[in-house]
């Protein structure tokens, strides 16, 4: 990552100057000045030293701060989740069919494992510049282990060349755990056998009581399950054998008994109950929790510090592709192998225990009830047109986003949009702020009727063209969200008063310091979207997917704060796709 302290310094300038007034703004510039010419100079020295240590100063530093060290309940407000897009294709929403497709999807991901552990799978490009594949590693037997002050991350994925590898699953249902191996005498197991292992699973659930519950402990706030597990392994040493047969476990298969509503237009229900449904049926902690419904659909979820979404839907456009190849079928032998059955792993617990998931379920359903949640696919048009149009289909929604929080708020909303960086080594994401002053300007000419469409045009193409620069340093490490981060870690790291840069209200009101109003995420030019919960609790969380001929939008809010409406900006923003595309049609007559 290329650090210039001036750059860093000039663009972070422009980027609050939306969020202040006139005397604010002057007083800022003095700050920045003040801190570019002292302390700034010194910390930028400092990090400079460390990067030379390292062959990516922030890795762990990120790890740490943006995930580890968080001590709220990770599972609720920063986990992701997205639904599965078979519904479009071979698998439409239909009673009697969870395990029957269950198998065969858990079959493809397991090639994919196959893949990976023989370092087959392709390597990714954007342009001619080969990307870093190292979260490809965290897909599978990845988990975050509780701890007290500071979680950590247990990777236990090996290549065949780096040797033996964890090849169980887990399956959670009905507050029961059972595992099972996905290899029987050196070959994978085919999808009729592992339809055998959860059909043995599901009928043992349904004609016996309730387990115990156990996953949802998981969602506490991270000290707390810290704690709790912490006693369970002091109640029984094998509690620890247990924990980490599922820490170890390639991923986590939930069983869930709800049937969504789900149609390609709308997966609103399916994108909720997938990131925030029944808590015993995922382990929060794991890299990859696949959840099939009752009716066939299924969703994905995942802790997010061991990589970022893109990866994960590497995998899971590779077994989605699979599946339509095969129609949704398995077309290969039926013969069943004589193999051992799933084991059920028993954990001892007591009074205290229980009473504890108990409440633990209680605080998750009255947190995850204040989510308001749509997930709505725009079908008028997509990247086909838009690119007819000449412009870049990520700026595209991303400046009708901002016209559309200006046009429900009145004002310029701080958004996050997440770049990647993984041209550089080990590299994640660094902030793409797209509330720029020319967004701004162009949201306003928008607004105003004496404006001329001319007029409007014209700042809507400086708009999109100061987007498409931003995008383009971001990823070539030229952001500054990332650097200002790096500055203030040495400082706090070496004992030295946080800097007033960081105390200024331009920095808490431009997104610093995790404020963010619009948190938001392509999940690429793919079949597959996202969701997660807002940053802010004034804010919205905002995922989409832009295909050929539709834009998938996935909105979320809190319904607790009364001036969001993940519905109405959602539905804001439809009519500001049509609105940005005549803009750029009525131009030209």
């Amino acid at each position: 990552m290329e650090l210039f302290l001036e750059h860093l310094l000039c663009i972070y300038h422009l980027a609050v100057k939306p969020f202040l007034n006139q005397e604010e703004y002057q007083r800022t510039e003095d700050i920045v000045k003040k801190f570019e010419n002292g302390i700034g100079k010194e910390l930028h020295q400092k990090l400079l030293e460390r990067a030379k240590m390292r062959r990516n100063w922030l890795e762990d530093w990120w790890l740490n701060v943006a995930y580890l060290d968080l001590r709220i309940s990770t599972q609720i407000l920063c986990n992701m989740g997205g639904p599965g897009p078979y519904i479009e294709h071979y698998w439409p929403p239909k009673e009697g069919t969870q395990i029957d497709r269950a198998c065969i999807n858990i079959w493809h991901t397991l090639k994919y494992w196959d893949l990976l552990r023989a370092e087959k799978v392709a390597i990714e490009r954007s342009g001619n510049t080969v990307l870093d594949m190292n979260q490809f590693r965290m897909l599978f037997c990845t988990c975050k282990i509780p701890g007290l002050t500071r979680d950590s991350l247990s990777n236990y994925f090996k290549t065949e060349a780096e040797g033996e590898c964890p090849s169980h699953l887990i399956v959670l249902c009905r507050g029961r755990v059972f595992a099972f191996d996905a290899m029987h005498e050196g070959s994978m197991l085919t999808p009729p056998e592992i339809f055998r292992q959860l059909r043995y699973i599901q009928e043992t659930c349904y004609s016996e009581p309730d387990g115990p519950g156990l996953a949802a402990l998981t969602s506490n706030e991270r000290t707390k399950w810290a704690e709790l597990r912490e006693y369970l392994i002091h109640l029984d040493p094998k509690n620890l054998t247990l924990l980490e047969k599922i820490q170890r476990s390639l991923f986590v298969v939930g069983l869930d008994d709800y049937s969504p509503h789900a149609t390609p237009e709308d997966y609103t229900e399916l994108t909720r109950l997938g990131l925030a449904g029944d808590p015993t049926v995922r382990w929060g902690d794991k890299s990859y929790n696949c959840i099939f419904f009752s009716n066939g659909t299924c969703s994905a979820f995942c802790d997010h510090s061991p990589f970022d979404a893109m990866a994960l839907i590497t995998m899971l456009a590779y077994a989605d592709k699979k599946i339509v190849e095969n129609e949704g079928k398995w077309k290969g032998s039926d013969n069943v192998r004589d193999i051992p059955r799933p084991e059920e792993l028993v954990f001892t617990v007591d009074s205290k225990i229980m009473n504890e998931i108990g409440h633990t379920k209680e605080l998750y359903y009255k947190k995850v009830s204040d989510l308001q949640l749509v997930s709505y696919a725009f079908t008028s048009f997509g990247k086909a047109l838009i690119r007819k149009r000449k412009l870049h289909p990520d700026t595209f929604v991303q400046l009708a986003l901002q016209l559309a929080y200006y046009k429900c708020h009145g004002r310029p909303g701080c958004c996050y949009e997440t770049a990647m960086t993984r041209r550089f080594y080990h590299g994640r994401t660094e902030t793409i702020r797209s509330c720029t002053v020319e967004a701004v300007e162009w949201c306003k000419s928008m607004l105003d009727p004496s404006e001329s469409n001319y007029q409007r045009l014209q700042l809507m193409h400086k708009a999109f063209a100061k987007h498409n620069k931003l995008r383009k340093e971001c990823e070539n490490g030229r952001g500054f969200d990332r650097h200002l981060l790096g500055l203030l870690l040495i400082a706090q790291e070496q004992g030295l008063p946080v800097p007033d840069l960081y105390g200024d209200k331009a920095f808490t009101a431009s997104g610093g310091g995790g404020n963010f109003v619009l948190s938001t995420s392509l999940t690429g030019y793919t079949r597959f979207s996202g969701s997660a919960v807002p940053m802010v609790q004034h804010g919205y969380g905002f995922f989409y997917s832009i295909r050929d001929d539709r834009i998938v939008t996935t909105c979320s809010s809190w319904k607790s704060c009364p001036e969001t409406d993940a519905e109405v900006l959602c539905r804001t923003l439809f009519q500001c796709f049509h609105d940005v595309l005549q803009l750029t049609l009525t131009a030209q007559l």
